[in-house]
């Protein structure tokens, strides 16, 4: 079974929760940029959290369903529609064989994520199926989701479909979706990442090289708001704002960065290291974000959005990726039981 990619959209790839573990060998994590929705959206449709979604940021494809599927959209605010009639979101739909899906644009937040039962059966490499757009490997032979490819997904997606729902459909909570031979769930997961401020409060640490920063430009980076700017990409989110500054010259050696590292280039111009960063940088690193605002950070669209930057502790740090965790966990084992004995 495919799908068929009639429109490519800005940005679609093809993501699962990367290759970690690999960073000493030069090779990038990758993988989604905001693997909380990734998650929800896999456990949506009865899959394991590392099973391959197609992640779409801003504006996503059209796409027509070959066969039966159970899928499920989560993340972002998009406004999808299926068969022409709005498409229901952050729930299961069980689309049938024709269905024709436009994902449309996002009107709050960047990245969501099309999960399909069973998953995007793309070949893995290196132990993962994510695309690595840089590197022109993973996914679709490394290259964004275009007009006529052709997706595949897992063998027995249509069984699985079919037995899922049907687990689904045991509470008589279903509904069709408009005029379309499709049905969904009156429920629906919550949201959990879109930025709940504006501009977005952003949680950090003190970077490495945070005290080589005169005390102007450490006040600025946090009592300033910094634009998220359109030249930003799963690389890196370039910010605008206030030029920041080191005291005295220094020479730094190249050392190991993370998702969520925020380094300071010789333009003054902080850039939020992302999904597909390199392994090593070189530039001061003034602040690194905490893991439970990684998402939240991915989801700031490029262009109008801004974010703040408010300093904690390492105790407060672990102690939301703690609550974070415990808070998706809990909303997957109750998604579990609505899908029964049958997903394991």
């Amino acid at each position: 079974m495919t799908i068929r990619v009639l429109r490519a959209g800005l940005l679609a790839t093809v993501q699962d929760l990367g290759r970690p573990g690999m960073q000493h060998r030069a090779i990038v994590p990758g993988g989604v940029m905001d693997a909380v929705s990734h998650r929800l959206a896999n456990a949506l449709v009865g899959n394991d959290g590392d099973a391959a979604t197609l992640e779409v940021a801003l504006a996503g494809p059209e796409l027509v369903f070959e066969r039966d599927a159970l899928v499920a959209f989560h993340g972002a605010r998009f406004e999808p529609h299926l068969d022409g009639v709005p498409m229901p979101v952050s729930r299961p739909v069980l689309v049938r064989a024709g269905a024709q899906v436009r994902l449309g644009r996002a009107v709050e937040g960047a990245f969501a994520y099309l999960a399909v039962a069973g998953g995007i059966a793309v070949p893995v490499v290196l132990g993962s199926r994510s695309t690595y757009l840089p590197g022109g490997f993973g996914g679709l032979n490394g290259r964004t989701v275009a007009a006529g490819v052709q997706l595949p997904v897992a063998a027995d997606a249509v069984e699985l479909a079919s037995v899922r729902f049907a687990q689904l459909a045991r509470s008589g909570r279903t509904v069709a979706v408009g005029s379309t031979p499709a049905t969904t769930v009156r429920w629906s997961c919550p949201l959990l990442t879109l930025p709940t401020t504006h501009p977005a409060v952003v949680r950090v640490v003190d970077g490495a090289h945070a005290d080589f920063f005169d005390k102007k430009s450490r006040a600025s980076f946090f009592g300033e708001r910094w634009r998220v700017v359109p030249e930003s990409n799963r690389m890196g989110y370039r910010l605008s704002g206030p030029k920041l500054a080191l005291a005295a010259p220094r020479e730094i050696m190249s050392q190991g960065v993370c998702f969520g590292t925020v380094q300071v280039p010789a333009s003054g111009q902080p850039i939020v290291l992302m999904a597909d960063r390199q392994t090593t940088g070189g530039y001061p690193r003034i602040a690194e974000v905490v893991w439970a605002d990684v998402p939240r950070v991915a989801q700031v669209a490029p262009g109008s959005a801004a974010l703040r930057f408010e300093r904690v502790t390492l105790d407060v740090a672990d102690a939301a990726r703690g609550e974070l965790v415990q808070r998706v966990n809990d909303i997957i084992e109750r998604l579990r039981w609505e899908f029964g004995d049958e997903v394991h």
